[in-house]
């Protein structure tokens, strides 16, 4: 998979809820308690799992998820981290 230019990066992060994070992209989501964050992981992962990529995933507090993507085989983002991206963005 190819990487992203600097260029194509900055433009998919346009207007988007995603940070870049070195060779990465990250968003947190607050959700109301702990079993609406567990269930929005749980949404994560079955898309994860469709497109076969797969997020670093951390539950925090008790109501919050930070997602990081990145196209480790790869070593920094690529199409895939943005497209999984709009599919998570796609569940909010």
């Amino acid at each position: 998979m190819e990487l992203l230019s600097e260029e194509q990066i900055s433009k998919r992060l346009t207007g988007s809820e995603w940070a870049r994070e070195g060779d990465a992209i990250v968003r947190e989501r607050k959700l109301a308690d702990f079993a609406q964050a567990i269930a929005f992981v749980d949404e994560v992962a079955a898309l994860a799992e469709e497109a076969n990529h797969h997020p670093d995933i951390l539950v925090h507090g008790w109501n919050r998820v930070r997602l990081t993507l990145s196209t480790h085989s790869a070593g920094g983002l690529t199409e895939a981290d943005f497209a999984l991206a709009r599919q998570i963005d796609a569940l909010a």
